[in-house]
């Protein structure tokens, strides 16, 4: 998951969770000397690099569980602080991704623990292996996304490009596209860019850039908005921030529930490392993330550490123009929840180092107007509890680009959680079309959104 995730409690009525402004280091100490006195769970068996066989024993294989308890941003921040991650949360509950010696910690704060059922695991039709099983087929694998970016490359070499901009922990190709009018040359207009797949089990992610991939390129010169933005905005969309993971969560056909990149941690068997923990800005600084190479939340050796969060981060930092970062929104793809989010997440306050009054203001009003064309819930991300090193906080924080998360389709664990079935594909990332195009829309002066553009951009135009 990422930042922060939400769904309805049983009314039906998304009921948004108080701000807490006080008490968090109290907390946190007091879970983290807990945490420290739970019983650590032995090693997995398993190879550090392959998914356990059919059948083969996995006690400490992460599981969802539903926490009853937990009402607070600082309850649910001290939660995060037993190394597992926050997937959806509600009026009195959450729930959480967890091992065995995670779900042991949570236990040891006195919740009550309710295990949800694992992932689909459908039997096979065939020997294919590295593929999603049945009634999931529609997802893209790897392969299967890269040929239909080639196919589409080579349909529409005028408004679409691709670019190889580093390699994964494996060595798979981490590609950049970019979409626009006069695609080969690098001309004076407001980048925006979407990002998806930072979290191995979030397939649905890579739908929705390739879904933003075809409409762009397809509807090019009929739709009136998708023309404008391609004339007068340069999109770049990075499709799969980690391949490695992605392949992992489906290589025996049983999904793994896997959410890092597969990179080894050195003295341990543990393996792999949280994209959105990783990124170089507050880096580890506020109780948003873990130093346990086994937690869900594993932020790293250090910052940008993990190759995938280098790759991007160097891509980003090369639009940087004549001293002015030319990338001007975002938007990071994540599930599940639907939410609309911005930064910061390593703080409750609304204002600080790096965030006037009026910055505020303008994500809130951009991202409340996003979130009212896609039926999801807007808020700071820090509304449902803290975390640090995510990739939105760092695109501002660091470069000043207006990055917004989005948690797409379910809402709940209940509707298929981390693994909709492909039916839900073709709705569930048109969804968002009017929300992107109000995004790129907005991208040439975001501070229009609270009516100061004059002051803002008036050397723009």
């Amino acid at each position: 998951m990422t930042p922060s995730l939400a769904s309805p409690p049983p009314t039906g009525d998304r009921m948004r969770p108080r701000r807490i402004r006080g008490g968090r280091a109290t907390v946190l100490a007091a879970v983290l000397s807990l945490a420290l006195a739970a019983p650590i769970a032995a090693a997995q068996d398993a190879p550090a690099t392959t998914p356990a066989p059919h059948g083969a024993p996995d006690a400490d294989r992460a599981h969802q569980y539903e926490v009853t308890g937990p009402a607070t941003p600082a309850e649910r921040t001290a939660l995060t602080a037993t190394g597992a991650s926050v997937d959806e949360v509600h009026a009195r509950a959450v729930v959480i991704t967890a091992d065995r010696t995670q779900a042991a910690r949570v236990r040891h704060l006195g919740y009550a623990l309710r295990q949800l059922p694992d992932p689909p695991a459908p039997a096979r039709t065939s020997g294919r292996i590295k593929d999603f099983p049945p009634g999931y087929t529609g997802y893209h694998t790897y392969e299967e996304m890269t040929k239909e970016i080639d196919a589409l490359v080579a349909k529409y070499p005028q408004i679409l490009s691709k670019q190889v901009i580093g390699k994964s922990q494996e060595g798979r190709d981490i590609l950049a596209l970019k979409l626009s009018k006069n695609v080969s040359k690098d001309e004076n207009e407001p980048e925006v860019l979407f990002t998806a797949h930072q979290h191995a089990r979030e397939h649905l992610t890579v739908e929705m850039a390739l879904y933003l991939l075809n409409e762009f390129t397809s509807k090019y010169g009929s739709d009136d908005r998708i023309t404008k933005m391609l004339d007068s905005r340069e999109i770049w969309i990075i499709p799969d921030l980690n391949p490695d993971g992605g392949v992992y969560d489906i290589a025996t056909g049983k999904f793994q529930s896997w959410r890092k990149n597969r990179q080894p941690n050195a003295g341990t068997k543990e393996v792999g490392t949280d994209l959105n923990r990783n990124w170089d800005f507050k880096w580890g600084c506020c109780g948003g993330s873990s130093d346990d190479p086994g937690d869900e939340t594993y932020r790293g050796p250090s910052a940008a550490s993990a190759p995938e969060v280098q790759v991007v981060s160097t891509f980003v930092r090369s639009r940087i123009v004549g001293g002015k970062q030319q990338i001007k929104a975002a938007i990071d793809f994540h599930t599940y929840s639907e939410l609309v989010l911005w930064p910061f997440g390593f703080t409750n306050d609304q204002t600080g180092p790096g965030m006037t009054q009026d910055d505020h203001d303008t994500f809130a009003a951009i991202g409340k107007k996003m979130a009212a064309g896609n039926g999801y819930t807007p808020e700071q991300s820090s509304q449902l509890y803290i975390t640090d090193g995510a990739i939105d906080d760092w695109l501002w924080g660091d470069q000043k680009v207006f990055a917004y998360t989005f948690e797409l389709f379910p809402s709940s664990n209940g509707a298929g959680g981390f693994y909709p079935k492909d039916s839900v594909i073709p709705k569930e990332t048109a969804r968002n079309k009017d929300p992107v195009l109000q995004l790129l829309e907005t991208a040439d002066c975001p501070y229009r959104a609270i009516g100061k553009e004059q002051q803002y951009c008036k050397n723009k135009h």
